[in-house]
C-alpha cells in the first residue's frame, strides 16, 4: 500500500529540513555527549543521568525517522503557480463568518502543517474540505460539531 502524500507549503518544508538538519547535526552530539558522561560516573544501573539520556536518543531517533519519513512522501505546492480564481492549498483566504458578524483569515495548508493559533487550516478539517474549490463571493455552509457555520469568501491572496 502506497503511503499518504504529505502535502507541505515550501515554508513547511523547510522547517522540517531544518529541524531533522538539527537533530541529525547537533542534537544527536548533545545526546551522545550527556550519555557518555553518564557512563563516566560508574554503575549505570541506578544512574538517573544515563537513563533520561538514552530516553532522549530514543525520542530524537524517532523523531528523525517520522522526519525522514514525511519527508520522502512530501509534495511541495508551488505558491507562485497557485490559480486565485479559487481556493487551494497553500493560499490564504479572507471569509466573512456570517452567524457571528466576523471576518476572519486562514491559511489552507497539507495536514503536516496545520496550526490553529496561526490560522493554518488542513485542507482536510471540515473548514478546509468545505473552503476548496470555491470563489470569491460564494457562501460555504461548514458542517460542524457546534452545527452548522456560514462563510461567506471575501478575498483569495497568495502567501507572501
Amino acid at each position: 500500500m502506497a503511503e499518504k502524500k504529505n502535502i507541505l507549503t515550501y515554508a513547511g518544508l523547510k522547517q522540517y529540513e531544518d529541524e531533522l538538519q538539527n537533530l541529525k547535526v547537533f542534537r544527536r552530539k548533545e545526546v551522545a555527549q550527556k550519555i557518555k558522561e553518564a557512563r563516566e560516573q560508574g554503575d549505570l544501573s541506578e544512574n538517573a543521568e544515563y537513563d533520561a539520556a538514552k530516553d532522549e536518543q530514543r525520542e530524537i531517533e524517532l523523531r528523525i525517522e517520522e522526519l525522514e519519513r514525511l519527508l520522502k512522501n512530501a509534495e511541495v505546492v508551488v505558491e507562485d503557480e497557485i490559480d486565485l480564481d479559487k481556493i487551494s492549498i497553500g493560499c490564504k483566504v479572507r471569509v466573512y463568518e456570517m452567524d457571528y458578524d466576523e471576518e476572519m483569515e486562514f491559511r489552507i495548508v497539507g495536514s503536516t502543517e496545520a496550526n490553529s493559533l496561526q490560522n493554518k487550516i488542513s485542507n482536510e478539517s471540515p473548514v478546509g474540505r468545505a473552503l476548496l474549490g470555491k470563489k470569491v463571493g460564494d457562501v460555504v455552509n461548514v458542517e460542524t460539531q457546534m452545527g452548522v457555520i456560514h462563510y461567506k469568501v471575501l478575498e483569495i491572496q497568495r502567501v507572501s
